[in-house]
């Protein structure tokens, strides 16, 4: 017996039709839909995959390129900064070591009676026997007729440089002069880590070189008239000004003895005048404290390498930056006038805004007024370049 509503029909071969399909059919979902959808669904699902994919990618590429503009970038900034170190140091070590240069400076320091009295302030030569245009520019500044010379030491950076610092002072040895020496007369320059100059002075560990020969070098300055002031108080009188004056060892070397030369100056002098190597503070306060007028140093090298606008790094003793070289005031009512000097460490044979030079320095009545005049040469232009080797 057959169910109601189900029609028996036999087909042809005996098959029984397809009941589900009719049934389907009546329940509204066309034949072959369901296939459809399931491939519809796969399609969007693979476009989906592939949008996916593809976004991946593109973040992943400009990712990439971010990263190798910034590696182009910094690859670029570094070629950039090597070029302008490798000019830097080209300039330091192949220009300005011998952009030989005159300065001027007005100091009001004598009495009000006395004249005016021009003083050339040389130092830290550091001579080497082949550096013959520093010889030559040396030794042409007695062109400007100094009533005195002043020689604040470290003149040899070599054994056989006596010879060479004898000629570069040449016609200036016959003009009243006197000096001291530095670490560089007695002791020959070695390589240094640059990173020690950074340390303070009490930190450092001394490294000395061979012993050079100063002995000679005194004997041959003191029989052309030059006084050593070495540990001593002398008087003079030269361009119509009384001057005393009062020297010590090097105070980076820690050779100094003040007590050797201690006192107030005569009160009837025009000047006095306190000459070192090195401005060690300890030595500028004894000075002063004496009533000194003015003292002469050198030994910074002006900083020898500076920063634009900054000025000097560092002073290579206990010094302040800021008075790393020309004139300035110390204490009560002394003055102080540092020099850049006019040489380097043959192993250090670099400077940098900080050009080498010697000082000629016009000692005034205490009632003018101070002046720092621009960088000349004997010529008259504004600064000289020496030509041959040093």
């Amino acid at each position: 017996m057959r169910p109601a509503g189900v029609v028996g029909v036999r087909h042809r071969g005996g098959k029984a039709p397809a009941i589900s399909r009719e049934i389907d059919g009546a329940r509204g979902t066309p034949p072959h839909r369901g296939v459809n959808f399931a491939r519809n669904r796969r399609a969007r699902e693979t476009e989906s995959r592939r949008g996916r994919e593809h976004a991946t990618a593109t973040r992943l590429g400009s990712v990439r390129s971010r990263r190798l503009d910034a590696v182009n970038t910094f690859g670029r900034t570094l070629l950039a900064t090597g070029a302008l170190g490798a000019s830097a140091l080209g300039y330091a070590a192949g220009i300005e070591r011998t952009h030989w240069t005159l300065r001027k400076a007005t100091l009001p320091v004598l009495e009000e009676s006395s004249p005016r009295l021009r003083v050339l302030h040389i130092s830290d030569l550091h001579m080497t026997p082949n550096q013959t245009s520093k010889q030559r520019w040396v030794a042409a500044l007695d062109e400007l007729e100094p009533d005195l010379v002043v020689n604040t030491g470290d003149n040899l950076a070599h054994p056989q440089a006596v010879p060479a610092v004898l000629r570069a002072l040449g016609p200036l040895l016959d003009r009243p002069g006197m000096f001291v020496f530095g670490s560089n007369d007695y002791y020959a320059p070695k390589p240094k880590n640059p990173a020690r100059y950074l340390l303070p002075s009490g930190k450092k560990k001394r490294i000395r070189g061979r012993p050079l020969p100063w002995r000679d070098l005194r004997a041959a300055m003191t029989e052309r008239g030059w006084l050593d002031l070495t540990h001593r108080r002398r008087q003079l009188t030269v361009g119509g000004v009384t001057v005393h004056t009062a020297g010590l060892d090097d105070p980076h070397l820690k050779r100094d003895r003040y007590s050797e030369i201690e006192g107030k100056p005569p009160a009837e002098v025009g000047l006095s005048l306190g000459v070192t190597h090195s401005p060690e503070p300890r030595v500028l306060d004894a000075f002063d404290g004496d009533g000194y007028d003015l003292v002469l140093a050198g030994h910074t090298h002006g900083g020898q390498l500076c920063v634009p606008g900054f000025g000097a790094i560092v002073t290579n003793c206990e010094l302040d930056r800021g008075r790393a070289k020309g004139p300035s005031e110390w204490g009560e009512h002394m003055r102080l006038h540092v020099s850049a000097g006019l040489g380097t460490s043959p192993y250090a044979p670099v400077r940098f805004a900080c050009p080498p030079e010697a000082t000629l320095l016009t000692l005034v009545p205490r009632s003018q007024r101070p002046e720092e005049h621009p960088a000349h040469s004997i010529t008259g232009t504004p600064v000289e370049s020496g030509t041959g080797v040093g």
